[in-house]
């Protein structure tokens, strides 16, 4: 089935848009991945180690340093900002270090309550967010320092701030390995677009390949169809145009032929046409086989040339495509006598079955030349010849190439050439095997 131009081109951007869709859903999830795990669940886990962990740590503490209601709050504020840190890392990433400072600027307990502005900067370094994260870093950590500089021991700031770093530097290495695969990313989907061109590309060509086949196969069938009941037209209007003022039965016999094979013409030229269209009902009447050679004689006896027709062993059903083709050889064989041998010559069709193998064989014991002329064409392969620019080659068809190609498309070959008695002969060898046989 043949496509017009822009529907291949609206199939390629469909696929385009599906692909696109595709990557940047692959993209989204490699980055929750590198993100981490879902934020509920790490929200959770994190309020409950700062939590439990400074209390623990908090234990016997009393005073100015005791954990109260502000403390547990500013515990729980870090861990709720991650929530954010899918959809804005930057969002979470300052509630997290605003919470963390606070609490330690409070000079509340020692303990785990700096893991979620640990996570938090993990997590915006590794979605991508590299000065802003170490910005937000220095300044959560200056205005600590700042803050709590005159109460707190330098242990504690030194603490604080390499535990930041070293966050700092793992999350350097989350981005670094989050790019590196999206990047592998890209490459493998660049290296898929790429192979579904190149698969689009063969399957153009492919499809051009079938429709340039289908062309040549319509072009040889109409060939035979019209150039046999041609030839019969051309001869019997000339038997007819001689015997009209002297023979008028005669010449009504010759019309009546010419209009014989001018609706024989017409529908096989509608059987061919009919395989075109895959919607249309199939050709009422049968395609012509080896069982027609009989009528094909009887055609080519009434436009003046008698054929005989012998088979040599026993008829026996062949596969329609090679029946099909045996007798559009002996078509196409008959037509290239009736053209190039003279007016009285004679034809003979022998059908010979031999296990594995159908042989076809036209002969005839034309006056023309035995030897085609220096550097001319045998009967029948000028007609192949191509056509000059304005005009029809010399014979408008395929000829002998034609029968060639009908055999070969079977396995089987075509020999063509003058006799050594005289006259032309085409012998065709078609392979049959028991499977082809229905």
């Amino acid at each position: 089935m043949r496509h017009a131009p822009w529907a291949s081109e609206h199939r390629a951007a469909r696929l385009e848009r599906k692909f696109k869709r595709f990557e940047e859903r692959i993209e989204r999830r490699r980055g929750r991945h590198f993100n981490g795990p879902h934020p509920v669940p790490l929200a959770v886990f994190i309020a409950l180690i700062q939590v439990l962990g400074t209390r623990a740590a908090a234990y016997g503490t009393d005073g100015a340093h005791a954990l109260d209601q502000t403390g547990y709050l500013l515990l729980l504020a870090g861990p709720a900002a991650l929530l954010l840190r899918h959809k804005s890392p930057l969002l979470a990433l300052a509630g997290a270090l605003s919470a963390t400072v606070a609490y330690f600027a409070m000079l509340y307990p020692n303990g785990p309550g700096f893991i979620a502005a640990l996570v938090a900067v993990f997590g915006a370094l590794s979605a991508g967010f590299r000065w802003l994260t170490w910005l937000g870093v220095i300044a959560a950590y200056t205005t600590y320092v700042v803050w709590v500089l005159p109460d707190a021991s330098v242990g504690r700031l030194v603490a604080i701030g390499v535990w930041c770093v070293i966050f700092a530097f793992f999350g350097e290495g989350a981005r670094v390995r989050g790019q590196r695969y999206a990047q592998m990313a890209r490459d493998r989907a660049h290296q898929e677009a790429l192979a579904r061109a190149e698969e689009e590309k063969a399957r153009k060509e492919q499809h051009r390949r079938q429709a340039s086949d289908e062309r040549l196969l319509i072009a040889r069938e109409l060939h035979d169809v019209i150039g046999h009941h041609l030839s019969l037209i051309n001869v019997q209007a000339g038997v007819g145009l001689h015997l009209m003022d002297e023979q008028p039965e005669q010449a009504r016999v010759a019309l009546a032929a010419i209009k014989h094979a001018s609706a024989e013409a017409l529908r096989e030229t509608r059987a061919v046409l009919a395989g075109l269209n895959p919607g249309e009902a199939a050709p009422r009447t049968p395609a012509p086989g080896l069982a027609d050679l009989e009528r094909l004689a009887g055609e080519a006896r009434s436009a003046g040339l008698p054929v005989t027709v012998d088979t040599i062993g026993a008829a026996r059903p062949v596969p329609p495509q090679v029946d099909r083709a045996a007798y559009r050889i002996v078509q196409e064989a008959l037509t290239n006598v009736r053209r190039h041998a003279g007016p009285d010559a004679t034809a003979t069709v022998i059908v010979a079955y031999a296990p594995g193998e159908l042989t076809l064989t036209v002969t005839d014991n034309g006056v023309g030349p035995a030897e085609p002329a220096p550097g001319a064409a045998p009967p029948g392969e000028a007609e192949a010849a191509p056509a000059a620019p304005g005009g029809a080659g010399p014979g408008g068809g395929n000829g002998i190439p034609g029968m060639r190609h009908r055999a070969a498309t079977f396995g089987g070959s075509v020999e063509a050439g003058p006799r050594p008695d005289g006259g032309f002969a085409v012998v065709a060898r078609i392979p049959l095997s028991e499977e082809e046989a229905p």
